[in-house]
């Protein structure tokens, strides 16, 4: 690049930075934090049309993308002159539910001297927020550039991705991509592929005087419960990509019958089922590792008479499987997003499969199998999905920041 350029590159870069409005961005944030918006509950049209007018507001092109009946993704672009790369920063609407335990309220978008607080602000409402504030502050700074921006903010996220993959479907595309999930910051570029099942154990019920003579399907599913959470899955033998693979067991019911009736206790259980979500590595598939769990209860039930048991995929509603992903550290993107940090805080980012963010599953997976390129990185994550979820002011800040001289650095 001609040196001239270069400067003009750099200097465009920090007033994109500079013109980062922090007062906005976190009242922004508080407001949609304020906006319940759970994914089961299919929640997320409220939200989507608040920041469908807010980014039209801002002077984008925006429109809202209806996935399913009153769930819409919001896509708003700002167009570049032509002949540019374009970025895409692809981030959820869609929150966990809040559960027992918070001191604050979770829909209150509450603000102390170091977090904000509230339900989903860190997974992931925080980088959407940062999104808007960069997008805000290139324009405003008068930067010109070539590239589109988008930014796709979509539903069901925690659902498979069934948003961003209607989004695919639709035809929105960009040549370069951030996923924003809540890595603290972390340039992340390899990280799990995600999938769920669900195995149900058949005992044979006696009352507790005779217990002796019947099987006892908890029991039984303990053994499973151990052969599963330590199983070695096939696949390549990386230690990088073993290092992606784990069996978490969730739910677990015991009960008479299929309805696992719980009445009465007086009665070994003949029914016992757990929900389990494992992920894996590139170079295996969700068919894949159902069919290693499948052998590992198959081998438990040659070694014991009693035991008898079936698995199979769980797939509710419309759930997608998220496969993994990974990028090449060394690819433009990543680089470009590394030096903005840099630039912003001072320090370099950790880079890779950073734990425990390699566990996620995210939308990169489905945007990279598009034939896009990008990395996942976003403001929070040590406080995620948890009572009193929180990110600190200067992460959202800082991510804002990344966020504008990787817009001018890419699209410029």
């Amino acid at each position: 690049m001609d040196p001239n350029q270069a400067d003009a590159n750099a200097a465009a870069a920090e007033a994109a930075a500079n013109s980062v409005d922090d007062e906005a961005l976190v009242s922004l944030l508080q407001d949609m934090v304020r906006v319940r918006s759970y994914s089961d509950a299919g929640e997320e049209g409220r939200i989507a049309r608040m920041m469908c007018d807010r980014l039209s507001a801002l002077g984008l092109s925006a429109e809202l993308q209806e996935v399913s009946a009153g769930r819409f993704n919001v896509i708003a672009r700002l167009a570049g002159t032509g002949g540019g790369t374009s970025l895409m920063f692809n981030g959820h609407l869609d929150t966990n539910p809040a559960g027992e335990g918070w001191t604050k309220d979770p829909l209150g978008g509450e603000v102390d001297d170091a977090f904000i607080y509230g339900i989903g602000v860190s997974n992931m409402k925080a980088a959407d927020a940062a999104y808007v504030g960069a997008v805000k502050a290139v324009m405003e700074s008068g930067v010109e550039l070539r590239g589109d921006v988008v930014i796709a903010l979509v539903i069901g996220e925690l659902q498979g991705g069934v948003g961003t993959v209607h989004m695919i479907e639709s035809g929105v595309r960009a040549d370069r991509f951030v996923v924003g999930e809540p890595t603290d910051l972390s340039a992340l570029t390899l990280h799990a592929g995600t999938m769920e099942a669900e195995v149900t154990v058949y005992g044979e019920t006696r009352h507790v005087s005779k217990m002796e003579d019947g099987i006892d399907a908890i029991a039984k599913m303990r053994l499973a419960m151990d052969r599963l959470q330590t199983m070695t899955f096939s696949g390549p033998n990386s230690l990088q990509y073993e290092g992606l693979r784990r069996v978490c067991i969730g739910v677990i019911r015991g009960g008479i019958g299929p309805e696992f009736q719980e009445w009465r206790p007086a009665l070994l259980a003949d029914h016992c089922m757990i929900k389990l979500t494992g992920r894996f590595s590139p170079g295996q598939t969700a068919d894949g590792v159902l069919e290693d769990m499948r052998g590992e209860l198959e081998r438990l039930a040659r070694e014991d008479a009693a035991f008898k048991a079936d698995i199979k995929m769980n797939r509710r509603g419309q759930d997608l499987v998220m496969n993994p992903f990974e990028v090449d550290p060394s690819t433009d993107i990543v680089q470009t997003v590394v030096a903005a940090h840099r630039q912003v805080t001072g320090r370099d980012p950790q880079v890779g499969d950073v734990a425990p963010y390699k566990f996620y599953g995210t939308d990169a997976s489905h945007l990279a199998r598009a034939g896009m390129t990008g990395l996942v990185y976003g403001p929070g994550g040590a406080f995620n999905t948890m009572p009193d979820e929180r990110v600190a002011l200067q992460d959202l800040k800082d991510a804002a920041r990344v966020y504008a001289r990787t817009i001018v650095a890419t699209c410029m």
